[in-house]
């Protein structure tokens, strides 16, 4: 990303593809107001910078580096989970993770390393060789084990390449994401012209522990969040996808 705050705005207004008099009605100044604060012939109060950084969807962290950019102190934190602070938020985690038994579920940071899981999705991602604290991103690309489990790899090497691609855009462009997407994408085969309809929803079916799983997914975020990583933060929610796999599911945990 372009250095400079005059740099780094126009580079930020082109890529969500907004002209300077679009972003000056929505930022309510002037075109001409925005046209001098990209080449620099203003300086931007911080209110201005956090009005033009929310308008353009910036995320956190590169709202701090737009605030330095223009001679100001960053405002956005990146607490750890275990900070006294964060106690509310691991709370609601784990209630998420215990409730959600028996089925899978887990929480990813932003390049989808495991945070924290629950005992279906430590038992379920354990079966193929996959602990906390790894990235299920990079397992999804290189994990031999994993990927052999997955009757239907392309299907879901596809949806999670574009998922990430689309995470990638949201942040301006993330390096480590764009290179996992790349390597998620490798071989697929093309989009068949005469392709018939999508069904509703791409199902993981995979087989682990002996058992035969089919998944789909939801994802939570946390509304209002102002902290950098608990933005970034994400609770996968696995819920079966026929009645076959409620009913293992239901088995494996037991009365």
């Amino acid at each position: 990303m372009p250095d400079g705050f005059g740099a780094t705005l126009k580079d930020w207004r082109t890529r969500r593809r907004m002209s300077q008099l679009d972003l000056a009605l929505v930022a309510n100044v002037s075109a001409r107001h925005l046209s001098f604060l990209e080449t620099g012939r203003a300086r931007p109060s911080r209110g201005m910078v956090l009005t033009l950084c929310r308008e353009l969807a910036v995320p956190r962290a590169a709202r701090n580096r737009m605030l330095s950019a223009a001679g100001h102190a960053p405002i956005y934190g990146e607490r750890p989970l275990e900070a006294a602070e964060m106690a509310p938020v691991r709370a609601a985690v784990d209630w998420m993770l215990d409730r959600h038994a028996p089925y899978p579920a887990f929480a990813l940071d932003r390049h989808w390393h495991l945070v924290a899981l629950n005992g279906p999705a430590t038992a379920l991602l354990g079966a193929v060789g996959i602990e906390a604290g790894e990235s299920l991103a990079e397992a999804l690309a290189q994990n031999a084990r994993l990927r052999a489990a997955i009757e239907n790899l392309d299907e879901v090497l596809a949806v999670v390449a574009s998922r990430i691609r689309t995470e990638s855009a949201h942040y301006g462009g993330d390096p480590e994401l764009e290179r996992v997407a790349a390597r998620l994408s490798v071989g697929l085969p093309p989009a068949a012209p005469d392709a018939p309809p999508l069904p509703p929803f791409v199902a993981t079916r995979l087989q682990a522990g002996g058992e035969r799983f089919s998944l789909l997914s939801t994802i939570a975020q946390f509304g209002g969040a102002e902290d950098i990583a608990l933005a970034d933060l994400r609770v996968e929610m696995l819920f079966p996808a026929d009645a076959a796999t409620r009913d293992t599911l239901a088995r494996l945990a037991g009365p």
